[in-house]
């Protein structure tokens, strides 16, 4: 989840058009592929390949590439930052918050993947919609004019909301009831866990390239070593899986080290030699894939070293790609329609749960031509575009998340 910067504010370094747009294209491709599992009679290629099978699904690089921005944001995120005068204990510190807050959210959200709505006493399909709500609360960036009391008022009330609950959770089946817990981390936890180390990384380095490349080969040999297991998990069983694993960490680290070299030389306009470099940077990705395949796989659920290899190459491909559209030739325009999903994506992932909780109120069922093949697949995506629209239309209220 990027930082947003204000372009008018004279602190605060320009929007880069082409990473906003990286990210709203990934957020919508991530809303489109977790509606798949409405459709039928779809290609297998878009979604994701089972657990234990060596393969890659177009529903399997998304949330890679996800990350990959996430790391290329940090940098401008953090010297926006020290620009307003944050200190370095100041940033550590608004790290941390932000951190807490992903998992946070990750949590509840995974928990209600096992609600048991006859233990806890509550429809299933409230504890989505309430925990988002309570998110924005929480975490909206509240207009100026807003008066401290309703405020913290409001920010209040959706802590209450999630501490009960977090009380009344029962999960489960019958005969094996449980309460709240953090099952795992959720898409947003995992994302947490490898921002933290990530920004920490940018934070401590002060943007030095060499120990940003030297972190991320860390994490990367560290993924290669967890799979091939030259050392005990239990023995780092008190470290996420999200960082010990080395994969998630290492595709955050992967931005970090490419919007590093991006920024030096969009500074000298040269944009040719860095294409080239990213083009080898390319291929070299793909070779490492190529050859760490045979021994571990291609996959998304085994987080093996080959998807962290190939899902970088693409997600920095489709960087360079999106950067000679609209930042070179100044055609950033073409992508207007998304563009809340990359400034407020937060909100953005959010909306599902919303659309899906007001479809199921008033008892909604698509005929089953919308629901099948091709025909499904462009209600799969016009649904992602109506989750951007409503992004906008409560963006243009006052509705905006910050962590």
């Amino acid at each position: 989840m990027a930082e947003s910067n204000n372009p008018s504010r004279v602190s605060g370094p320009p929007r880069i058009a082409s990473i906003d747009i990286l990210r709203a294209l990934t957020m919508v491709l991530m809303i489109f592929v977790n509606d798949l599992w409405s459709l039928k009679s779809i290609p297998a290629w878009l979604g994701h390949v089972e657990q234990g099978v060596d393969g890659i699904g177009l529903a399997d690089v998304v949330f890679p590439a996800f990350l990959f921005i996430v790391g290329m944001s940090l940098p401008f995120a953090i010297d926006n930052r020290r620009k307003k005068g944050d200190t370095g204990i100041q940033i550590t510190g608004h790290i941390l918050l932000r951190t807490i807050s992903l998992l946070v959210m990750g949590v509840f959200l995974v928990n209600g993947e096992t609600f048991n709505a006859a233990a806890t006493g509550m429809a299933r399909y409230l504890w989505n919609p309430i925990c988002c709500l309570s998110f924005i609360l929480i975490w909206n960036a509240y207009p100026p004019t807003t008066g401290k009391a309703l405020k913290y008022g409001l920010k209040s009330i959706g802590m209450i909301a999630l501490l009960v609950l977090a009380f009344i959770y029962r999960g489960g089946t019958e005969g094996d009831i449980y309460r709240f817990s953090p099952q795992w981390w959720g898409i947003l936890g995992l994302i947490g866990w490898a921002y933290l180390v990530s920004a920490l990384v940018v934070l401590w380095s002060k943007n030095r390239l060499a120990y940003l490349l030297l972190a991320w080969t860390f994490f990367a040999l560290l993924s290669i070593a967890a799979k091939a297991k030259w050392f005990s998990i239990d023995a780092l069983s008190f470290i996420p899986g999200a960082i010990s694993g080395g994969t998630l960490t290492g595709l955050a680290l992967g931005g970090v080290v490419a919007s590093q070299v991006f920024r030096y030389y969009r500074e000298r306009r040269d944009d040719r030699t860095m294409t080239y470099l990213f083009g080898a940077a390319i291929v070299i990705l793909v070779a490492l894939s190529v050859l760490t395949r045979p021994y571990w796989g291609l996959a998304k659920l085994g987080a093996t070293p080959a998807w962290l290899f190939l899902c970088s190459a693409f997600t920095l491909g489709a960087f360079v790609i999106i950067y000679w559209i609209s930042d070179v030739y100044g055609k950033a325009a073409w992508f207007n329609l998304i563009r809340p999903a990359g400034t407020d994506t937060l909100l953005c992932y959010l909306m599902p749960y919303f659309v899906y909780f007001i479809l199921r109120v008033l008892h909604v069922r698509w005929p089953e031509v919308l629901v099948t093949g091709g025909v499904g697949l462009v209600k799969s995506f016009l649904l992602a575009l109506l989750c951007v629209w409503l992004t906008r239309i409560l963006n243009g209220v006052g509705v905006k998340l910050k962590l």
